[in-house]
């Protein structure tokens, strides 16, 4: 049978390779892990263990050393939303979350499967990380179709049946997603660290800031 095969509702993530920053941010990062790890001190004295946690920084988003990475995903985050196809020239784009996070060396560190509501693009740049720890998953957006799944032949295999996808990170990878896209963090065996930077941006009207500007 001849016939044409075109795609219309795809979900782009896009891939960046920024591997001379790995070890600058690891070395800025690590006062911060040390500091979530601290906040955790209660709970882990109350479970008597590590497992299971996940340290995680407060917000970034107003830490000097972290400017030219937040200037970075922004710029990147336009081009991104440009390249979709949206007005990028009706919004300014607001960087309204940004932390870092590590999983417990004794393992069991993980998230369940999420999306980030009132944001439009979403990321992650890894610092540490191998095919021994733990990687995100990625979910169908397609609601619809997911409720009409069927049994796919072969699920390593990527094709149009799938339902989920996992990426293997590596450090220095960046990867930018829409924040509609249902992402989880499957578990970590505690074998090697596993670090990561996680953003999220939000897309503001510009008639919304300036109106604001006028009442003040």
């Amino acid at each position: 049978m001849n016939y044409i095969k075109e795609y219309y509702f795809p979900t782009p993530i896009y891939f960046i390779e920024k591997p001379e920053w790995v070890e600058q941010l690891n070395d800025i990062s690590d006062k911060f892990i040390e500091e979530a790890k601290k906040n955790n001190k209660h709970l882990i004295s109350i479970l008597n263990k590590d497992f299971g946690l996940t340290h995680h920084s407060n917000s970034l988003t107003e830490e000097s050393k972290f400017n030219e990475f937040i200037k970075f995903i922004n710029k990147n985050s336009i081009t991104i939303l440009a390249d979709q196809g949206y007005n990028t020239d009706l919004y300014a784009l607001v960087v309204n979350a940004c932390w870092v996070q590590e999983f417990s060396k004794e393992g069991g560190g993980h998230h369940n499967s999420h999306i980030h509501s009132n944001c439009h693009m979403s990321g992650f740049y890894f610092l540490k990380c191998s095919d021994k720890t733990s990687f995100p998953m990625l979910h169908d957006s397609r609601l619809n179709k997911r409720m009409l799944q069927l049994i796919e032949k072969d699920e390593s295999v990527i094709t149009d049946s799938s339902e989920k996808i996992k990426i293997i990170p590596k450090p220095g990878l960046f990867m930018f997603f829409p924040s509609y896209l249902e992402h989880e963090f499957v578990v970590d065996h505690g074998i090697e660290p596993f670090r990561f930077i996680h953003f999220n941006i939000q897309a503001v009207p510009k008639q919304l800031i300036n109106n604001d500007i006028k009442r003040i």
